[in-house]
């Protein structure tokens, strides 16, 4: 396991560091965002996906209503868990096949359903500080 941490000091720096990050990120590559509202974590998001070349920053929103965003024509899959309740409802969704694809799929609010992970993924962990900054912590398991 290998764990990194950082500070970053406004949304472009998140963003860049975001995008530094998913360079280094080979498809099939499972990463849960975890933060509480507000945290950064579509912020995230957005670097992921011009790091990965999926899309520009501008056009990542959170898919907190359509549950599921699509990117570079599959190459990264944005998931917004919030709404849901249960385990059931997370794997009806068919997680299990975008999982499989050769994509990066970030799960927001992933860390509700740990079992339905593979073990062998990223977190990213983002807090909100006083300040503004924001503290973000990579582990890569196992």
């Amino acid at each position: 396991m290998r764990t990194r941490t950082f500070t970053t000091r406004s949304e472009e720096e998140t963003i860049a560091l975001a995008a530094e990050l998913a360079r280094e990120w080979a498809p099939e590559r499972c990463v849960l965002l975890i933060g509480n509202l507000g945290a950064g974590k579509t912020t995230f998001a957005k670097g992921v996906a011009e790091g990965l070349g999926a899309a520009a920053a501008e056009e990542i929103s959170s898919p907190t209503f359509a549950l599921i965003h699509e990117h570079g024509e599959g190459q990264l899959y944005h998931v917004d868990l919030y709404r849901l309740e249960t385990e059931a409802e997370a794997a009806s969704l068919g997680l299990d096949e975008i999982l499989a694809r050769r994509a990066v799929v970030l799960l927001e609010w992933g860390e509700r359903f740990p079992r339905l992970w593979p073990e062998e993924r990223v977190e990213v962990r983002i807090e909100q500080r006083e300040d503004d900054s924001r503290w973000i912590e990579v582990r890569e398991l196992p």
